[in-house]
């Protein structure tokens, strides 16, 4: 289905500043505006590529939850063949898109979850973790690499992320309850999340060096994607409620907040540092968004 896009106008331009450094703010500004898929009642974005191509996720009005790739201005919805659940989660820069769907039977099962690849030629393909029966994708680079996670009948309990090479060969992460959720396109840096006893955190593991972060004053952190540059993006949760947050090579960390909401969450960033996620608004309902970078506006201010 294709249908006229309805991004709404830019609701500003916001100067965020940098988190919990002493002194001194880092000062970027973005364009932030909203992505609904038309008549949807909910719609959440979720990556990018570097051609501003998006994808995400809506539930139209009988229930039902569909993907969505935004492009050139035009949404095309995303179904697995046979199925009452599909979402978009990562796309690189040929159009490979890679997501999850639900089995009818599966419904009623919070913790069911397969993988798929939607290759640019239309052909969907099933991505199965050898061993696992539940999978999540969420990235693919522009060479053919997949990350993700699989577990089994739950969630973070047995939860490990994974990388899929372009001969379908699986390396499963060793760390416990973990998610592999972006890669820089060579593969060579990995985001994501895991949960210990203290919370969840986010993590990168850059030439195969594990390094967990969190963002300062928060009580839970999760990175979400990264790119070439090495900014990544997630959220964090504090007593104001949930915020996404860009952090950059040097560890420096950029607060994203769509105004008047308590709930944004950043999940996919592209090599330009624009940023897509979703947002809650006072009426609890969700709303996709658009954060483009703008260039040459940074600055250093003092607290």
């Amino acid at each position: 289905m294709n249908v006229t896009s309805r991004i709404l106008p830019v609701v500003g331009m916001f100067v965020l500043f940098v988190i919990g450094t002493p002194g001194r703010l880092i000062a970027a500004e973005y364009a932030l505006g909203s992505i609904d898929v038309p008549g949807a009642v909910r719609t959440q974005a979720q990556g990018i590529n570097d051609s501003a191509s998006i994808v995400g996720l809506y539930r139209s009005s009988d229930g039902v939850t569909h993907g969505f790739l935004l492009r050139h201005g035009n949404f095309t919805s995303i179904d697995y063949p046979g199925v009452a659940y599909t979402d978009a989660r990562g796309i690189n820069a040929q159009g490979d898109i890679v997501g999850t769907y639900h089995l009818p039977s599966e419904n009623s099962d919070p913790f069911a979850s397969h993988g798929y690849l939607l290759s640019r030629n239309g052909q969907f393909s099933r991505i199965d973790f050898p061993g696992h029966p539940n999978v999540i994708a969420q990235r693919i680079t522009s060479t053919g690499m997949v990350v993700g996670c699989y577990h089994d009948h739950d969630f973070m309990m047995s939860m490990h992320g994974f990388v899929m090479n372009r001969k379908n060969e699986f390396t499963g992460f060793s760390v416990p309850a973990s998610m592999h959720n972006g890669a820089t396109p060579d593969g060579s840096a990995f985001a994501g999340l895991f949960t210990d006893s203290t919370g969840s955190h986010g993590y990168l593991v850059d030439e195969g060096q594990f390094q967990p972060f969190d963002v300062p004053g928060s009580s839970s952190t999760a990175a979400w994607d990264l790119n070439p540059e090495g900014d990544t993006v997630g959220q964090y949760g504090d007593s104001s409620g949930i915020h996404g947050f860009v952090r950059n090579a040097d560890g420096q960390f950029t607060s994203i907040d769509f105004p008047a909401s308590r709930n944004t969450q950043a999940r996919g960033i592209n090599a330009r540092g624009d940023v897509v996620g979703w947002y809650v608004d006072s009426a609890g309902k969700f709303h996709g968004f658009l954060a483009e970078r703008r260039e040459g506006n940074g600055g250093e201010s003092e607290q």
